[in-house]
């Protein structure tokens, strides 16, 4: 008896939580999650935004007292990616041509998987989806749940009334049909679909006489989620409420956040995602 008396002093003295007490307090730290970009890649200014996109982004995403939202910039090489992804619990991509960028080295497809294997949060947004050879496709779609890659891939800019393609999800809360004019990619590459891996689509536009998925959301089966999002080719539309909305949602999804019924609150200033002036260094 004096030696348990002992070892409980002892305990105490230190400040040693017991067990589910300290599994608690970490559970309790935010949510780390990286937004992964890159300087703009040649196309027409205003568009492929990627650092202004996300850094909006990070703004609304850091209102979460449960997230933690790292804006990098992660042009190739990127030394430190494979260390800065091991300590993330989501990551997401919105960059050029991010499905060959994830397997251009191989110590960062490694980390993506064992981001994966471990039920981390992936968002794919726009090029961030995207590789012009087909090899990329299989590894990137089994991890993100679709793929704009291989000279097949399809994409084209229409002004439409985008809708959701339900009304139970989660990531829909709050969206109603409303009207934009984006660059879409569409038929997208998908991974096989199997009990455990399900692939649900979220938000539909019309374009060639079908409905096509441009969002989706992935239950990957490793007990972690995916959600992607073909638009935001143009900046500008950065400024619309239900795109905010829709990216936020979606990646508080894949981080198994809570997502209230009526949706986020995803107002900010316009000069949040207005263009910084151009840079000479382009």
């Amino acid at each position: 008896m004096q030696f348990r008396h002992w070892i409980v002093l002892l305990v105490l003295s230190c400040g040693i939580l017991p067990l589910p007490e300290a599994a608690a307090q970490i559970s309790l730290r935010p949510q780390r999650v990286l937004l992964l970009g890159q300087k703009q890649d040649g196309h027409p200014a205003a568009t492929h935004e990627y650092m202004a996109g996300l850094r909006g982004l990070a703004i609304l995403l850091n209102r979460q007292s449960s997230v933690q939202a790292i804006v990098v910039q992660a042009d190739s090489p990127w030394h430190d990616g494979p260390e800065l992804l091991d300590g993330a619990d989501g990551v997401v991509l919105f960059l050029s041509e991010g499905a060959k960028w994830v397997s251009d080295d191989p110590e960062r497809l490694a980390a993506f998987q064992r981001i994966a294997r471990r039920g981390g949060g992936f968002t794919c947004l726009h090029w961030g989806m995207g590789t012009r050879e087909a090899g990329p496709i299989a590894d990137f779609a089994l991890m993100f749940g679709g793929c704009h890659g291989g000279p097949d891939r399809k994409f084209k800019i229409v002004s439409v009334t985008a809708k959701p393609a339900t009304e139970a999800h989660p990531i829909l809360k709050g969206i109603a049909p409303f009207e934009v004019e984006d660059e879409f990619y569409y038929a997208l590459k998908r991974p096989p679909q199997t009990a455990e891996r399900t692939i649900l689509p979220l938000i539909t536009v019309p374009i060639d006489d079908a409905e096509q998925t441009v969002a989706w959301a992935c239950n990957r089966g490793d007990g972690g989620r995916s959600f992607g999002f073909s638009g935001l080719h143009f900046h500008k539309n950065w400024k619309l409420q239900e795109y905010r909305r829709l990216v936020l949602q979606g990646i508080l999804w894949t981080l198994n956040q809570p997502i209230s019924k009526d949706g986020l609150p995803v107002e900010v200033a316009d000069s949040v995602f207005d263009l910084p002036v151009p840079s000479t260094e382009r």
